[in-house]
């Protein structure tokens, strides 16, 4: 009899407990639960320079160190502004993050005439990432030893053109300021990104590019281009050989790339506070900081106020480049 109830008590007891497991559950708050399905990192970028290497880093640890899928998604135009726009209209809940740059959040809104989001309000700050300078490349077949040959040269024979990535990204911009600064009549020369801006400049088909340290250093180690300097305030460690744009004959010229975590609008603060601690531990970690100091990256991992302070100056900074180069978007 007794062994007879218990048995009739058992389905109703495990019933219980699967509702009481279930209550739990659903009384945990989404920053709790975070990440509980795959997370998508938007590179603005084609693969191959410096906000993919980044990215994919980011991606790979990130999955190992949560068990869930964090996939790459390369979304390259507009400067940046195609990936980065994605992001600024994604749910508030951490699952899509940008690989933002100084151009899609410091320089775009003002070189383009019209902006897909708001460099401030459409993204919630997670962490500033890496800086690195840009490096001011020439083909081998230019005719000059240094920077100071450069612009003699620049200035005796006229015309030149430069190559970037894209308007707006830094690369863009660096040639802005070097045009200003040195007053040589230089053609803006835009590509749908560096993979495709790189084998005009190795051909001679353009003159001189600021590209990113991490795709550039190793072009020039091979001896497949020639560098002139770095638009730094300071030497780069990982070319110490190499000198500053500003030591080369343009005192304080300084134009730095940099790269950011942001997220959608409105993410909750527990949410974002977990995505920062575990990416600063990434940036941190001696591994991934060496890997990025050798190709010319200078990890950081802020908090998210310190980027969103940071992103304010250089939206001042760049703001003002742009309004004395006269430069536009093309």
């Amino acid at each position: 009899m007794i062994t007879r109830f218990f048995s009739r008590l058992a389905p109703v007891a495990a019933a219980a407990l699967l509702a009481v497991a279930s209550n739990a559950a659903n009384a945990q708050s989404p920053a709790q639960t975070y990440p509980n399905k795959p997370i998508h990192i938007i590179v603005t970028f084609t693969p191959g320079g410096a906000p993919d290497i980044i990215g994919r880093m980011l991606a790979d640890r990130l999955s190992a160190a949560w068990g869930q899928p964090v996939v790459v998604d390369n979304k390259p135009g507009a400067g940046g502004n195609i990936g980065a726009d994605v992001v600024a209209k994604a749910p508030p809940d951490g699952y899509n993050l940008v690989v933002g740059t100084v151009g899609t959040h410091a320089i775009n809104g003002a070189l383009y005439q019209k902006m897909p989001y708001d460099m401030v309000k459409d993204f919630t700050p997670i962490s500033l990432l890496a800086t690195t300078p840009n490096m001011l490349v020439v083909h081998n077949n230019v005719p000059v030893k240094n920077l100071k040959e450069f612009i003699e040269l620049g200035k005796k024979e006229g015309k030149m053109t430069f190559a970037s990535s894209g308007s707006g990204t830094s690369i863009h911009v660096s040639g802005e300021l070097f045009k200003t600064q040195t007053g040589i009549d230089m053609q803006h020369v835009p590509y749908k990104g560096r993979a495709s801006a790189i084998p005009d400049l190795l051909g001679g088909r353009v003159t001189m590019m600021f590209d990113n340290m991490p795709s550039s250093l190793p072009l020039v180690r091979e001896g497949k281009l020639k560098a002139l300097g770095v638009t730094s305030a300071k030497r780069s460690p990982a070319a110490p050989d190499i000198p500053t744009i500003a030591e080369g004959g343009l005192p304080g010229f300084e134009a730095v790339s940099w790269f950011a975590l942001f997220a959608a609008p409105g993410v909750p603060k527990p949410i974002v506070d977990k995505l920062q601690a575990e990416v600063s531990k990434i940036l941190k970690s001696p591994d991934a900081s060496k890997r990025l100091l050798d190709i010319g990256l200078e990890p950081i991992g802020s908090t998210p106020e310190e980027l969103a302070t940071y992103q304010r100056s250089e939206i001042a900074k760049w703001s003002k480049v742009v309004k004395d180069s006269g430069a536009k978007a093309e």
